[in-house]
């Protein structure tokens, strides 16, 4: 049995060394695995390891790149931008066929496609409109709420106008309201009144702030505009109902030639006059006093009398207003060439001012006919590019005024008696080749007849009365002093008496009568002194 027992654990030891040989070399193995796959991870390592600038340079960036798929971040100026872009577009695709006005002042629109057509409204340069119909030289538009012709000459199409229009597309107050007046300040108050806007009309909006809509000329209620972005339209031509509901209580002088605007609400004679009502002249009621209007007519604000025998007012003054409506052109430059013909190859024979509402006598595209009071029919056109005149119906308004005082200088008390007397016939007729101050006379027998009161002989020509006196410049003329202008071939052919305070009255035209004007209204030729 031992024996037996011996051999048995020897086998046994033997298997265990062999087993145990067996795991040793698994181990051994294993483990030098391990070891080559941590140096192969750390060769690794450091074979791709940047320098430490290069690691912190690839991790902003690594910052700095969206994810795949994220859309890049917009700086709040760039999201502005886009904004508009994308408003600018969708201005240029509201238009069905786009046409843009390329003039530097106004396109007029009329009736019908003919140059000679009645003007129902005006395009600005830049302004928009749909091309409904094209015609032979003409097109047929939508703009500002109402349709008509326009010469296709002024106007670009295609990509030519959506270039133009993205010029031109603001930030505009639409109006809303069928008529919006246009303040001096945002406040609410009727002598504040300096304009009207109509239903449509587009104005360009500079500045908003509570319950206002700044625009260059003036603010706008912000309760009676749309503001967005969008092109400017076409603005209708009321005609002469423009001219009347600029008023919301209208007076109406009924007197054939001037009423006094005062000072105070009474009659202190010459002493309280500070301007002169003209015929027909409109003015807004302020305040009703007994026996009184306070009125704001033009730039003059004062009292005139309420008498009905002498003032007009409600539907009667309305009715009166419609009656005496003209088409003017309103200067909006200190000084601008007038022509001989509607072109700028033609000669300016003179210059007129924006202090004074011209007669039209025709409108042509970028021209208008006016008239001067010239006595050979001289023609006189002036250019409404560049916006330096509007055409428009207006009525008259007040003109400021004051009589010249009576001093004890002898010199000085003579002069304003010759003025204060010729003053006497503003408002009477004129009449070509007449004499009379009350029936009618022209430019030369008016100052003939008045400067003849008072022992002074001229002739009855303003050429000849040209020659006489002495001559003094523009910084030393007095009141009483002649003023003479020329026509076209630089022929004195208009004279004038000057009254002070920047202005003459003179015989102007049949249209007009004798009149008050500033002295500049027309480029004089000579002053001459015919009193001493």
């Amino acid at each position: 049995m031992p024996g037996k027992i011996d051999y048995r654990t020897s086998i046994n030891k033997a298997r265990r060394r062999r087993n145990r040989g067996k795991y040793e070399k698994y181990l051994l193995i294993a483990g030098v695995a391990v070891i080559v796959i941590l140096l192969a991870v750390i060769i690794g390592k450091t074979w791709n390891k940047p320098a430490s600038g290069e690691a912190e340079n690839r991790q902003g960036e690594e910052q700095q790149q969206p994810s795949q798929g994220e859309e890049p971040t917009l700086s709040e100026e760039e999201l502005a931008r886009q904004k508009q872009e994308e408003e600018i577009q969708q201005v240029i695709d509201s238009y069905g066929n786009l046409g843009v006005a390329q003039v530097s002042g106004y396109l007029n629109i009329r009736e019908t496609a003919e140059a000679n057509g009645k003007i129902i409204g005006k395009l600005m340069g830049g302004s928009g409109f749909d091309i409904l119909e094209t015609l032979e030289g003409w097109y047929k538009i939508s703009s500002g709420g109402f349709e008509g012709y326009v010469s296709s000459q002024y106007v670009l199409t295609g990509d030519e106008a959506k270039a133009l229009a993205k010029e031109n597309i603001k930030e505009r107050a639409i109006v809303t309201a069928d008529k919006l007046n246009i303040r001096q300040e945002p406040v609410i108050d009727a002598a504040n009144v300096v304009g009207q806007a109509l239903i449509n009309e587009r104005y360009e909006v500079l500045e908003q702030q509570e319950g206002w809509v700044k625009i260059d000329t003036g603010y706008l209620s912000a309760d009676y505009v749309e503001v967005k972005m969008c092109l400017n339209e076409a603005r209708k031509m009321d005609l002469k109902a423009m001219a009347v509901n600029q008023y919301d209580n209208i007076v109406i002088s009924k007197v054939d030639n001037y009423l006094n605007v005062r000072s105070s609400p009474e009659d202190k004679g010459n002493e309280n006059v500070i301007g002169k009502f003209p015929s027909r002249a409109a003015g807004e009621i302020l305040e009703t006093l007994d026996g009184w209007y306070k009125i704001k007519s033009g730039n003059i604000t004062g009292y005139v009398t309420a008498d009905p025998q002498y003032t007009a007012v409600g539907q009667e003054a309305r009715d009166l207003a419609l009656q005496s409506a003209s088409l003017m052109a309103v200067v909006r430059t200190d000084k601008l060439n007038v022509r001989t013909e509607p072109n700028t190859d033609s000669k300016a024979w003179t210059q007129i001012s924006k202090e004074e509402r011209y007669p039209v006598l025709a409108q042509l595209d970028g021209w208008v006919q006016i008239e001067l009071d010239t006595e050979d029919s001289d023609e006189a056109f002036i250019s409404t590019r560049d916006n330096n005149v509007e055409v428009r119906y207006a009525l008259n308004e007040a003109i400021k005024f004051s009589p010249l005082e009576e001093k004890a200088n002898k010199e000085a008390s003579r002069r304003a008696q010759i003025v204060n007397y010729a003053l006497q016939f503003v408002g009477n007729p004129y009449v070509w080749g007449g004499t009379s101050l009350t029936k009618g006379v022209d430019c030369s027998g008016f100052t003939m007849q008045v400067l003849g009161h008072f022992g002074i002989s001229l002739p009855h020509y303003s050429g000849s009365q040209a020659k006489m006196g002495k001559e003094v410049s523009s910084k030393n003329m007095r009141p009483g002093d002649l003023i003479f202008y020329t026509n076209s071939r630089g022929v004195v052919n208009h004279v004038a008496m000057y009254i002070g305070n920047g202005q003459i009255v003179h015989a102007a035209s049949r249209r007009s009568g004798i009149k008050i004007s500033t002295w500049n209204y027309r480029k004089p030729k000579t002053i001459r002194n015919m009193i001493d």
